[in-house]
């Protein structure tokens, strides 16, 4: 008996070995599932590798392909090598509060990018935070010699322009310190970038009120300051801030780095739009436009030090009712144009223009609105394309993450679309910063040498040819809707 159960048990032995070689064989090899988060996952899914080589072209970045997390160097590797066929660059964030393990995630993804041969890109926005740490030396003073804070800004203690000037060592070392870890690692750093916003000298909301009421803003500004006195003031304080602890500390280092900060470029003196947290007071400085009040605007650019122009191209939903044309495509687009036409006329041809880009509508009180009429995707795109003829380099588009698919799949097709003239690209010049203020016909192009690259986009019924200037020759352009076209100067 007992023999007879030796047997049986060695027979289920064998056919239980038997049953497991069989499953893994049918298997197959284990495959190498690759570690990548979601983020990640929705740009491989919503691009393809590009057509045409990328040069020297900048890449282009999206807020998804920031910290694509905790990589071995093959993985990094790999990714790195997945979104360059793309033409997309990794960001890697840099932060004070775990720095350990935030070099870690960042060198890794730094040296699969030197070695891959592509651009080193920074996000470094937590550094910079915060001049205005809610310390009360940084507070106003009042009549009293009472501290108080400007409360126009939400949650964020908004104090004295003129007491922050302590503050500025601190956030400098922050800086230094990331930088010297990568010159010591022979790891360069080609592209920083930081969203450094509400915080600082700034003259929005009712900043002017509260330092009117602030004796040592008195004293530095006199008694009875106007608000362009105080604007330039603010702005120059603010331009000083972040030359001395951002991006001069990044140059000394790297001085052929792209360095730069959210809506920060070089400007014609008005801004076309408003961020989230900024609103028009009455009396301020402005130019009207339909129901539009364009603020007057300090050009902060040059004393910042920054090696390249970000300008912010946004479908802020108060656009939409600053307009009355008929047309709704044409409210978006017009007020849109018009800022990265600012900014493409106001900055160097040296100078390159990142262009912060989104598509849908953002509702700045978190609550939709129904009777708006979202930018159509195709005039989005349309968009795009002038955006790059009249000096956009590349974009960097945020969205939210339920907004991620269809947000990267529109602005990387027109990149990717757009690569095909990568020569007019890299070394044209801007024939047209024109945006017309009744819908119609809007024509943008990059002249390079005896030819040049147009593009015609109609928000009216004319099909007819039309004659532009290229530079010095008169061309005809004739209707060619959702095409590029390459016209002989001679």
């Amino acid at each position: 008996m007992i023999m007879i159960r030796k047997k049986i048990t060695l027979k289920l032995l064998i056919y239980t070995v038997l049953i497991i070689l069989l499953i893994t064989q049918c298997s197959g090899p284990k495959k190498n599932i690759p570690p990548w988060n979601k983020n990640i996952q929705v740009i491989l899914d919503n691009t393809t590798p590009l057509e045409y080589d990328l040069n020297n072209r900048l890449p282009l970045y999206l807020w998804p392909a920031i910290d694509p997390g905790e990589l071995d160097q093959d993985a990094a590797e790999r990714l790195v090598k997945e979104l360059s066929i793309r033409g997309v660059g990794i960001v890697s964030s840099w932060s004070a509060q775990d720095i350990e393990k935030t070099m870690s995630q960042c060198l890794t993804i730094a040296r699969a990018q030197k070695k891959l041969g592509q651009r080193v890109n920074i996000n470094a926005t937590s550094l910079l935070y915060s001049f205005f740490n809610g310390d009360e030396r940084t507070g106003h003073i009042d009549k009293y010699g009472e501290p108080f804070f400007d409360s126009s800004f939400g949650d964020m203690k908004m104090g004295c322009p003129f007491a922050i000037d302590f503050r500025k060592k601190e956030i400098r070392e922050r800086v230094e310190l990331f930088v010297k870890k990568y010159k010591d690692e022979g790891l360069p750093l080609d592209f920083i970038f930081t969203d450094w916003e509400i915080d600082g000298p700034l003259e929005v909301n009712h900043a002017f009120e509260a330092s009117k009421k602030c004796i040592v803003c008195q004293k530095y500004l006199g008694d009875d300051f106007s608000f362009s006195v105080f604007q330039d003031q603010v702005r120059e304080m603010r331009s000083y801030l972040q030359n001395y602890s951002y991006s001069e500390p990044v140059l000394k280092q790297f001085p052929d780095a792209l360095v730069g900060n959210y809506a920060v470029y070089p400007n014609d003196g008005y801004r076309y739009w408003y961020d989230y947290f900024e609103y028009y007071v009455d009396g301020q400085p402005c130019k009207e436009d339909q129901h539009a009040k364009y603020r007057q605007w300090n050009n902060d650019f040059p004393a910042t030090g920054y090696t390249y122009a970000m300008p912010v191209v946004y479908t802020w939903d108060s656009i939409y009712y600053w307009y009355d044309f008929e047309n709704t495509d044409y409210r978006w687009f017009y007020n849109m144009l018009l800022v990265a036409s600012n900014a493409g006329k106001s900055t160097p041809q040296s100078i390159p223009v990142i262009s912060f880009v989104h598509w849908n509508t953002i509702f700045v009180s978190g609550k939709s609105d129904p009777s708006i009429t979202q930018m159509s995707k195709e005039c989005y795109q349309e968009l795009l394309w002038h955006m790059l003829l009249r000096g956009t380099d590349t974009f960097f588009m945020w969205s939210s993450k339920n907004e991620f698919p269809e947000e990267v799949r529109l602005v990387h097709e027109v990149y990717a679309d757009a690569q095909k003239f990568g020569n007019f690209l890299e070394n044209g010049q801007p024939i047209n910063y024109n945006v017309p203020k009744m819908p119609g016909t809007i024509i943008s192009g990059l002249a390079l040498g005896d030819s040049v690259l147009i593009r015609r986009t109609d928000f009216g019924r004319n099909h007819d040819p039309v004659e532009i200037f290229a530079g010095t020759k008169l061309i005809t352009v004739d209707y060619t809707p959702g095409e590029c076209i390459v016209l002989a100067l001679n």
